[in-house]
């Protein structure tokens, strides 16, 4: 898994890589978190985050591809590959996973949290993961959508500030 990559196209034509996390990219996530706004980062940690301890980075970067999976989505800008959004999976007891995504604000609508969901999903099958679960924020419409229109079956349950995502695989 840690060479996995694959070609994908935005809805606008273009193509772009989704592909394994390397330690390499430390510096090209910390500056996707960088050109991320307040709200979606608030979306993603459930609080406002902008500034990382080494150990969090760490955390972030340094992943085993079993029990940690993480995949970011590059693409081209200005003759470069940028890394403009990512996701990852850490496995929990039972079978399951939890799934987090983060795009950046400027590439956001445009497929890449779909396409990242859809690459997740293929990783965790081949890990003979029974089921993804994430916490999402009430107001955070755009990852209900990516999670309903991911193919698989879908339960949610209402909490006071979040919903409750379970998706099964099988």
């Amino acid at each position: 898994m840690k060479d996995y990559s694959a070609a994908e196209t935005l809805r606008d034509g273009r193509l772009f890589e989704i592909r394994a996390l390397r330690p390499e990219d430390r510096s090209g996530l910390l500056a996707a978190v960088g050109r991320t706004s307040e709200q979606s980062l608030y979306r993603r940690f459930f609080g406002f985050k902008r500034n990382f301890t080494e150990r969090e980075v760490d955390f972030y970067i340094n992943i085993d591809f079993v029990s940690h999976v993480a995949l970011v989505a590059l693409l081209e800008e200005a003759g470069q590959p940028m890394i403009v959004g990512g996701a990852r999976y850490i496995i929990v007891p039972s079978g399951q996973a939890e799934i987090a995504f983060a795009v950046d604000d400027a590439h956001q609508g445009q497929g890449i949290g779909t396409a990242l969901m859809r690459h997740l999903i293929i990783l965790a099958r081949r890990a003979d993961l029974n089921e993804l679960i994430a916490e999402v924020l009430v107001d955070n419409a755009a990852m209900l959508k990516v999670f309903e229109t991911s193919g698989l079956e879908i339960t949610t349950s209402r909490e006071p500030d979040a919903i409750h995502v379970v998706l099964r695989l099988s």
